[in-house]
């Protein structure tokens, strides 16, 4: 296993570059005049509808009276990824939806944009001038292992190691980050600001071991013997193919991943369509990104209506706006070859049961991602659905010194959803110790 910096060189001739922001930084002026906007509400709404319960009127309060510092520790007191949370939370369905200016029908705070000013300005701010806006606490004899990389991992060995834990990252991967760092749409956020983040958030003491797959080249049991605890922070397994491959058959996550990391990627000039299958928001994002890269005709095909599609509603409209289309009722088939390439997509109608082809060059493919857990041999109580069961209130498994966060315990929800799972396990590991040290 090896030691790994958290910041690898990126490629400078990467395809995700050719994408602007959506939701562009503010300058410091237009943070403010947003700022002096909030109410203030008391019990405010949009803290209910935060995950991580970040105190949004606070820090929105602190950035209208200059104090950006103190705005990005009451963020990051909640949730240490607030830097990527600020960029990719679908805020719309979260605070900003619940925002109390929604109900007068005008416009409501830009509170992930606000966030992100915030986190940018502040950690900035640490770079320039050393100045740290947290300080870990002295070694306190504990140690965790933390399998995987991703967001739920990474806060969580944050929150331990500012609390004087030693926190072990083994990561399979040869970036941290997961889907941060490999699979957000780019103009939500680029790799750069992922391994920033994942640079921040090891710079308060935890370790990071890239190019280890625990159950394989570690094993679950010599990691529960050498740790006070262990914290599974895994993503979901194999996406789902539908049994479609060959030339110009993609899964969404790959693709996405080709766009985001690889050197010199670009896609094929005889791509002038592309049919993507799916109907949630990693649909919605590879669709319009091929939109954005210029591809002629773009289709969403989904097997059910349009009001069935787990797709936010925000995140159909941004494809939409970006000439994306979509066909309804139809269950994929097979991908068609001729001539040694993918020329179509074959479908049936449901309704008419006749069978249908879509003209294609590229062929993604964004039906889901398999529930389980790999490799990982731990022995942890397993939900039907194959995701790992925990205690709501801890995050701790059926296992006593184990707990688990992240997309192995929800089978795939939001950034933020994760760093609170870190940031709940974090404390109950810490509560659980304080109690042993006060009985013994």
């Amino acid at each position: 296993m090896t030691k790994s910096a958290a910041s690898p060189r990126l490629a400078p001739d990467r395809l995700e570059r050719l994408f602007d922001d959506a939701k562009p930084a503010y300058s410091y002026a237009e943070a403010r005049i947003e700022a002096e906007r909030c109410l203030n509400c008391h019990d405010a709404p949009c803290v209910r509808h935060c995950p991580t319960e970040i105190d949004i009127p606070k820090f929105i309060g602190q950035i209208a009276s200059g104090n950006t510092r103190g705005a990005a520790t009451t963020i990051f007191e909640q949730n240490m990824l607030g830097a990527s949370c600020a960029r990719v939370c679908p805020v719309e369905e979260m605070c900003v939806g619940a925002c109390v200016y929604q109900g007068f029908n005008g416009q409501p705070i830009a509170i992930g944009r606000l966030q992100r000013h915030a986190t940018d300005e502040a950690c900035a701010d640490e770079r320039a001038t050393g100045r740290r806006l947290f300080t870990p606490a002295a070694p306190i004899g504990r140690k965790v292992a933390l399998i995987g990389g991703g967001p739920a991992s990474l806060a969580c060995a944050a929150h331990l190691a500012l609390a004087g834990v030693q926190a072990d990252i083994y990561e399979r991967d040869s970036v941290p980050g997961g889907l941060n760092t490999t699979g957000v749409a780019p103009y939500k956020m680029k790799c750069e600001s992922s391994l920033d983040e994942a640079a921040w958030l090891l710079s308060h003491g935890a370790h990071l071991m890239t190019g280890v797959a625990v159950g394989t080249d570690i094993s679950f049991a010599l990691l529960l013997d050498e740790y006070d605890a262990v914290f599974i922070g895994v993503g979901l397994a194999e996406v789902r193919t539908l049994e479609m491959d060959g030339p110009g058959v993609w899964t969404a996550t790959d693709l996405i991943r080709a766009i985001k990391t690889e050197q010199g990627f670009a896609l094929p000039p005889s791509v002038r369509r592309a049919v993507v299958i799916g109907g949630g928001n990693t649909a919605m994002d590879i669709a319009r990104e091929l939109a954005m890269l210029g591809v002629e005709k773009v289709t969403v095909a989904f097997r059910r209506r349009e009001a069935e599609m787990s797709a936010y509603a925000h995140e159909w409209a941004g494809a939409r706006s970006c000439g994306v289309v979509l066909r309804e009722n139809l269950t994929p088939l097979a991908a068609v070859n001729r001539d040694g390439g993918l020329c179509a997509a074959r479908f049936k109608e449901t309704e008419s049961g006749r069978e249908i082809e879509l003209a294609c060059e590229l062929l993604a493919l964004a039906v889901g991602q398999e529930v389980g857990m790999q490799a990982m041999k731990a022995g942890v109580r397993q939900n039907a659905n194959g995701t790992v069961w925990v205690d709501p209130a801890t995050r701790r498994t059926s296992l006593s010194r184990v707990y688990a966060g992240g997309d192995c315990i929800n089978g795939g929800r939001e950034v933020v959803d994760a760093a609170a799972d870190g940031r709940i396990a974090a404390n109950a590991m810490l509560a659980e110790w304080s109690v042993e040290k006060g009985s013994g």
